[in-house]
């Protein structure tokens, strides 16, 4: 016997509260020869007598309570252990590891966050800003449990990616500027413009709305904050296209009154996905999804 048996140990530690082989071999519920064995083997690994054995009791040798001392703590580390792992098992508890956008982070996760702590709050959420892309790698190699990414995406071998929401993009603009009812990419480009950072699947839809209007407007300043985007607009910095996100109850983002919103001409969505490895997910994970899917919301 190479390595120290839980089992074993568990029979030392029955001989040294109960006094006896036999008594043990009772409480253990196994037959006495095999724990005689135990011992045995115990005692050959460590090289020297663990009990001391006479005529009406059994107690344990210097080394024997040492070891015994070590094993008590070995066998409730176990315990506890056994114990966290069933816990994870029922979805109790449990760590889940998400990736997505300061987009969908900065409103639309949070609510999700809040339903899963009023029903789940053993379970620990740990959240990765990171472009759709890095999502989608870190979750194929197995970095990330669940991703929220921007549509469409290039189908990746071994990941599940479905349609969650699909928001409509709006103008965000200084609420001292004389704005038209709806806002055209022609308007919209002749103004001081904060953008998305070139990199984001945001920047690539804002820009095909603007080219579908013959227009190539170069943003003052570009960013991968929406908060901060807002920010600036609220400065009277200039204008932007976000997402207008609302809650499956139709709650929309609180607004600060020095910035006014407009609709677009022609409208524009921004349509998110939920991706995560294919198969049956973990039970932490799922209780994750599930509060995802709560927000959904697809608009036609």
């Amino acid at each position: 016997m190479r390595e120290l048996s839980l089992d074993r140990l568990r029979t030392l530690v029955a001989i040294a509260d109960l006094g006896s082989f036999a008594a043990a071999a009772r409480a253990l519920h196994l037959a006495p020869p095999t724990v005689s064995l135990h011992i045995s083997e115990l005692e050959e690994r460590i090289g020297a007598p663990l009990l001391l054995r006479q005529r009406s009791q059994v107690r344990p040798s210097g080394i024997g309570e040492t070891l015994i001392a070590r094993a008590r703590q070995l066998l409730a580390d176990a315990e506890q252990a056994l114990e966290e792992v069933g816990r994870q098992v029922q979805g109790l508890e449990g760590r889940v590891r998400l990736g997505a956008s300061t987009g969908a982070i900065a409103y639309l996760l949070p609510q999700a966050l809040a339903r899963l702590g009023a029903s789940h709050p053993g379970i620990d959420v740990q959240v990765m800003v990171l472009t759709s892309q890095e999502t989608l790698s870190r979750l194929a190699a197995g970095a990330l449990d669940i991703g929220l990414v921007a549509l469409p995406q290039t189908p990746v071998g071994g990941l599940s990616v479905k349609p969650w929401r699909r928001d409509p993009v709006v103008a965000f603009l200084p609420a001292a500027w004389q704005a038209p009812r709806t806002v055209t990419p022609a308007w919209l480009a002749a103004q001081p413009l904060i953008l998305n950072a070139p990199e984001t699947r945001l920047s690539r839809l804002t820009t095909e709305w603007f080219a579908g209007g013959g227009q190539h407007p170069a943003p003052r300043i570009q960013l991968n904050f929406n908060d901060a985007i807002k920010s600036l607009v609220a400065a009277g910095y200039g204008a932007t296209l976000l997402p207008h996100e609302a809650s499956a109850q139709g709650q929309a983002v609180p607004l600060d009154p020095r910035i006014a919103m407009r609709p677009l001409r022609p409208a524009l969505w921004r349509p998110l996905g939920i991706a995560h490895r294919a198969g049956r997910p973990e039970p932490a994970t799922q209780h994750v999804l599930d509060a995802l899917w709560e927000l959904k919301q697809l608009k036609p």
